[in-house]
């Protein structure tokens, strides 16, 4: 059969341009599509749980998997590892279900790498300016912390020529309808569909 494997969706993009308000839209009442869940080595905090918000391994838990191989990116943050188990994903994807990845575009580099199969998408807001907006409307950082995050924005949007896909968000509702036709093309593009030319050809 076609399309049996789930799909390794990555979602990229600069702080502030609302990707994780359009993810939480677009999975509503999507059985099918889950978040990955990453590994850290940081200590669990009240109410989260093993495999549902984190897989919780000591540091040396996490560097043997990135020895073997099993971790599709990973880096460090205060101290502590993050990263996103392979293992755990080829699963969910061999079952059938897609996987989104929310990283960023290092991140995105890597597993690419890994998994050329995967569908890469970058969340674009539609001008700077609004960008600009967004970032200073949260009111939760001071000017400098912001004109950080534009700086390392402005750096993120000359990776987004290396993505399949561009996603522009205007509204919420136009861009996670538009995440759901990327997502729909994307289980047609040819090396999503190898398997199925073959066995077409094998039985002509």
């Amino acid at each position: 059969m076609r399309n049996n494997r789930g799909q390794l969706i990555v979602i990229s993009g600069p702080s502030g341009v609302g990707k994780g308000t359009v993810l939480k839209e677009f999975l509503k009442d999507r059985e099918n599509v889950a978040l990955s869940v990453s590994a850290t080595t940081r200590q669990p905090r009240p109410g989260e749980e093993n495999g549902v918000h984190y897989y919780f391994l000591t540091k040396e838990q996490f560097l043997q998997k990135v020895g073997e191989g099993n971790m599709l990116e990973y880096a460090q943050y205060n101290e502590n590892y993050y990263g996103t188990p392979k293992d755990k994903v080829e699963e969910a994807l061999d079952a059938g279900r897609d996987i989104v990845l929310e990283i960023e575009v290092q991140g995105a580099c890597s597993v690419k790498k890994q998994c050329p199969e995967a569908l890469l998408v970058f969340v674009m807001p539609p001008s700077w300016k609004e960008l600009e907006n967004r970032l200073m409307g949260r009111e939760t950082e001071d000017i400098e912390t912001v004109k950080n995050r534009l700086r390392i924005a402005h750096t993120e949007l000359k990776e987004a020529a290396h993505y399949d896909y561009i996603l522009v968000n205007d509204t919420v509702e136009h861009a996670v309808e538009q995440l759901k036709h990327i997502i729909e093309a994307g289980r047609c593009r040819t090396q999503t569909m190898i398997d199925f030319i073959k066995e077409v050809d094998q039985n002509a």
